[in-house]
């Protein structure tokens, strides 16, 4: 009996978990990519420390993709966060949690997890084929019968997966050719947008603020003055706007948005209510009473906060503290829980993931098959699922890629 032919499209996270399964499970699988190495996103995920998963209880892990989570229910019930610990133990990589429930490489290196699976998929019998782009599907009465490759030629298999990635990060390869092939095969493609993406403010002077990194903070998107959504925790300021983990989480409201100029509200005390707060600021300023107002801040702010601060709050620098008047009081009070910038655009080619992408509704959740091409399967950032940040999306990356590649094996 003839083994089942699999051609895999894309070389990174979900593509190499499906070559490696379909393999597994007795296929000849043929794993084309047109870059000449493989993971390259990973390499570049986490700050290149690749964040491949979370610890969070699977009951909540849903929870976490706020782009059509229920979806990855029957995926992550066949391949979950701790399978996949367990998965890169056995092929020697060791894990560590970290804040957050973050789960990364021991050794902090992104490269280890490339490395690890390159040489599962060589010794499980993936031929991989380097620096190969893929032109074309071949589908005859809605039947996937193989690929067109390089100058046209063709490549006959019984299943093709499509793990090519979104559009965020087209140095790395994903520049939406999975898209292309899904629509010409029939698909529907749900509106592409960046997701997890750095934000560039209207405000000149964050760049003063670059490389501020402030924890334990709220940030609040507002539209047209309604609060829109809020998160709680790290961001960071860049030279050209905001970032960071909360940042990222709430630029899809703000992307969402961009037509209506959105602000970001930050609240640099989220623990003190306002009396509480004014407290505070009275038991400062009595301690630096004989000081000037630009020095009485030094126990409340980052030092590289205060001058902006202090310009944001619109006070002379030079007031001595004790010439505070209860109105200035209340003014440095109000800022403090709402220092906010303007939203102008985003930073989209630096967005970590694609939202938008083939349509659910057109997959078979169980087997991540086409349910319009008989043996077409889809896994990774190219199906219309997108999570926050914190390993996520490489969770599903992977999840879905154990699940395609399984069930391509035997179409």
């Amino acid at each position: 009996m003839s083994r089942t032919i699999v051609a895999v499209i894309g070389g990174g996270a979900a593509g190499l978990m499906a070559s490696l399964q379909a393999a597994l499970y007795g296929a000849d699988v043929y794993l084309f990519e047109k870059n000449p190495n493989l993971g390259r996103k990973i390499l570049i995920s986490g700050k290149g420390r690749c964040n491949f998963t979370n610890e969070k209880m699977m009951e909540n892990f849903l929870e976490c993709f706020p782009g059509n989570g229920k979806f990855l229910f029957s995926s992550l019930s066949a391949f979950s966060n701790t399978d996949l610990v367990t998965f890169f133990e056995k092929i020697g990589v060791k894990s560590k949690v970290e804040r957050g429930g973050r789960i990364f490489p021991k050794s902090d290196k992104s490269s280890d997890i490339v490395q690890a699976l390159q040489k599962a998929v060589l010794e499980a019998g993936v031929h991989i084929c380097y620096k190969t782009c893929v032109k074309d599907l071949i589908i005859k009465n809605n039947q996937i019968k193989g690929i067109i490759i390089n100058d046209k030629k063709e490549f006959y298999c019984d299943s093709v997966i499509i793990a090519t990635g979104g559009m965020s990060y087209p140095a790395t390869g994903s520049t939406g050719d999975g898209y292309k092939f899904a629509k010409k095969a029939g698909h529907s493609i749900v509106e592409l947008k960046p997701s997890l993406v750095p934000l560039i403010t209207k405000e000149k002077w964050v760049k003063d603020l670059q490389g501020l990194s402030l924890k334990n903070v709220s940030a609040t998107v507002y539209v047209s003055g309604k609060k829109v959504a809020s998160e709680f925790g790290e961001m960071l300021f860049t030279h050209f706007g905001i970032s960071g983990p909360i940042i990222l989480t709430l630029s899809r409201y703000v992307v969402d948005n961009l037509e209506n100029t959105p602000i970001v509200s930050i609240d640099l005390k989220p623990a003190l209510s306002e009396e509480e707060l004014d407290e505070r600021l009275l038991r400062d300023f009595e301690r630096y009473k004989n000081k000037l107002f630009k020095n009485s801040l030094n126990d409340l702010l980052p030092k590289k906060l205060i001058p902006v601060f202090i310009n944001y709050s619109e006070i002379d620098p030079e007031k001595p503290v004790n010439q505070l008047t209860q109105g200035e009081r209340v003014k440095i009070r109000q800022r403090l829980k709402n220092f906010a910038v303007t939203v102008v655009s985003c930073r989209e080619k630096e967005a970590i993931v694609t939202r938008g992408g083939v349509c659910v509704k057109e997959i078979n959740p169980k087997t991540m098959e086409s349910k319009l091409i008989k043996g077409l399967f889809f896994a990774g950032e190219v199906i219309d699922v997108d999570g926050v940040t914190g390993g996520y999306n490489l969770q599903a990356a992977f999840s879905t890629g154990f699940v395609a590649g399984k069930s391509s094996a035997s179409p």
